[in-house]
């Protein structure tokens, strides 16, 4: 279970993270968890309906049907705010600046390679690198392979992944659900 966990929490780190390229991120290869370096000469496409940038509160905003890629991986979602440090002189207009926190809003689904991640809402902290992904439900599936919670917390630099249960967010009824199919990645 924590390996699962662990697996794709990294899988949604890594998703989030690909906007700041030099984040290394733990993804599960064949069994074994190794690095994997994201590319810096991947290009980044980034499309949605509107895009602002505010450089005196160090934010650029996507809104409206946000479509996120680089390479296999895939983020949608309806606003992504990009938080940066605008003391070099970087821009976030043209690209330049260096990204401080990603936030994500409005449903946010994430694939990569077959590994699907959907939540409400999601952040990543650049400085700590740490990934927050939240939702009523927030699901993580890989074929037939599902785990269900309300909050997962990853934290990059360790490797280490929380799934929290809906009842630690409210304090109502509820638990981490978990659908393991064996085999079902050979299908």
């Amino acid at each position: 279970m924590v390996s699962m966990i662990r697996k794709y929490g990294l899988l949604v780190g890594a998703c989030l993270a690909f906007l700041a390229p030099a984040i290394a991120t733990a993804q599960e290869s064949d069994g074994q968890f190794g690095r994997l370096s994201l590319s810096s000469d991947q290009p980044i496409e980034i499309e949605s309906d509107r895009f602002e940038v505010d450089e005196n509160q160090s934010l650029g905003v996507f809104t409206g049907n946000v479509t996120v890629v680089q390479g296999e991986t895939l983020l949608k979602t309806a606003q992504m705010r990009v938080y940066y440090n605008n003391e070099e002189g970087g821009s976030a207009a043209t690209g330049g600046a260096q990204i401080e926190r990603l936030e994500a809003d409005g449903g946010v689904y994430l694939e990569s390679e077959g590994q699907v991640a959907t939540g409400d809402s999601g952040s990543f902290d650049m400085d700590s690198e740490v990934l927050v992904l939240t939702g009523d439900e927030v699901v993580l599936t890989e074929g037939e392979n599902v785990i269900v919670g309300c909050k997962l917390t990853v934290q990059m630099q360790t490797g280490q992944a929380t799934l929290e249960s809906c009842a630690d967010r409210n304090g109502s009824g509820g638990r981490v659900r978990m659908l393991l199919t064996p085999d079902s990645q050979d299908r």
